[in-house]
C-alpha cells in the first residue's frame, strides 16, 4: 500500500515479547516508535520461559540496531513496553542499568507524551523519572500531545491524548501518531485496546491512513479485569475500521489471547466482506505469529528448562532482576 513510506516491526506480541516498537523511514527522517519491550513476570503462575528470553534478547538487539539509525525517537505513554527504562532488570524488561537507554535515546529528539497533563500518577511518576535518567542522553525532549512536526516533507501528526483502553481508565492516555508524506499515510495506534473508546476511532477515521498498526482489545482479561460489555465494544469498533482501512497490522494486547481469533470472528468476516488485509506484525513481516506469552504453559511442559533455569525461577523477584537467566 505504501511505497514511500517504509515500515518495519521490530517486536510485538506475535514476536513473541509484549511490545509495539516498529521503525518507520521515510525519505526525509527514519523514526523509532515506542522503543520499549517487556515480559509478563508471572502468567499462568509460570515466569517467562527460556524461548521468551531468547525472544526480547532478540528483539532489544534490534531495537538498538535499528536506534543506530534513526533521528527521532517517540514515546506515546511511559508503560515499559513502550519506553525503556535505566534501571537494571534482566526478569521484565532485560535492561542493564543506564546503557540499555543510552544505546536508544543518546543524541536523539524525543518526541513524547507529556509527564505532567492527561497522565496517571504511576506514568507521571515513570515520565519524571525518565526526564531524569534515559532522557537525559537525548539531544532533546518535546512534548507531542495534539502536536504536529514536519521533517523535509514528511510529517509526524500527533493526537491529542486518548484513553489507554476503555472510556476514562484507569490506566491513562497515550497518544496516537500519523506519518505522512504527500498522499501516504501510516497510523501507529498503540494501546488503544480496538480501540475500546469514541475518541480514537473518530481521530482514526479522520485521519484515513492506508495503513494502520493498532493494538487490539486485552481478550485476555475477560472477565476479572475488564468487562466483557468494554471488550465487545473494542471488538465492534475494530471492525468497523477494517471496514474502512486497506491494511491493518493487529498486534500487542490481542495477542496474549491464544484464542483470540475465535472471540473475534466478526473482525475477521468484515475484513474478508470489505477486501482489507489483516496482519499480525509477524504476518506483515512474512513470519509466523508465535504469540509465547500465550503459549507459556504449554512451552513448559513441552521444551522443560535445565536444571539450572528451574534453580533461577525459585528465586525471588529482587534476585531475579538483577541476575540473569541461564538461558
Amino acid at each position: 500500500m505504501l511505497k514511500k513510506i517504509r515500515v518495519i516491526p521490530l517486536a510485538a506480541e506475535s514476536l513473541g515479547v509484549r511490545s509495539m516498537c516498529t521503525y518507520v523511514e521515510t525519505p526525509d527522517i527514519r523514526v523509532l516508535l515506542d522503543a520499549g519491550v517487556s515480559l509478563c513476570p508471572n502468567r499462568f503462575g509460570l515466569p517467562p520461559h527460556p524461548e521468551e528470553f531468547k525472544a526480547i534478547v532478540e528483539a532489544r538487539r534490534k531495537i538498538s540496531e535499528a536506534a543506530g539509525k534513526v533521528q527521532i525517537v517517540t514515546i506515546s505513554h511511559y508503560h515499559y513496553d513502550h519506553h525503556t527504562p535505566s534501571f537494571q532488570d534482566w526478569l521484565v524488561n532485560w535492561t542493564e542499568p543506564d546503557e540499555t537507554a543510552k544505546q536508544i535515546y543518546q543524541d536523539k529528539v524525543i518526541l513524547a507524551k507529556n509527564p505532567r497533563e492527561n497522565i496517571n500518577s504511576s506514568q507521571r511518576e515513570r515520565g519524571w523519572m525518565f526526564g531524569r535518567a534515559g532522557g537525559t542522553y537525548a539531544k532533546k525532549i518535546l512534548n507531542a500531545d495534539g502536536k504536529s512536526f514536519a521533517f523535509g516533507q514528511t510529517k509526524l501528526r500527533f493526537s491529542e491524548p486518548v484513553f489507554h483502553g476503555p472510556e476514562s481508565s484507569e490506566l491513562g492516555w497515550v497518544l496516537m501518531v500519523t506519518v505522512e508524506l504527500e498522499d501516504e499515510r501510516f497510523m501507529f495506534a498503540p494501546d488503544v485496546q480496538g480501540p475500546m473508546s469514541k475518541l480514537p476511532l473518530r481521530i482514526i477515521e479522520k485521519e484515513n491512513p492506508q495503513l494502520l498498526m493498532i493494538g487490539g482489545p486485552p481478550l485476555y482479561l475477560s472477565p476479572m479485569k475488564v468487562s466483557e460489555n468494554e471488550l465487545q465494544t473494542g471488538v465492534k469498533n475494530l471492525s468497523e475500521l477494517v471496514k474502512r482501512i486497506p491494511h491493518v497490522i493487529l498486534d500487542h494486547h490481542i495477542i496474549r489471547d491464544e484464542t483470540w481469533q475465535m472471540k473475534a470472528l466478526d473482525v475477521l468476516y468484515d475484513t474478508y466482506k470489505s477486501g482489507s488485509v489483516l496482519q499480525t506484525a509477524a504476518e506483515f513481516l512474512g513470519r509466523k505469529t508465535i504469540p509465547l506469552e500465550a503459549l507459556r504453559k504449554r512451552l513448559f511442559t513441552a521444551a522443560p528448562p535445565s536444571q539450572e533455569f528451574e534453580k533461577w525461577m525459585k528465586a525471588d523477584d529482587a534476585t531475579r532482576k538483577h541476575t540473569k537467566p541461564p538461558i
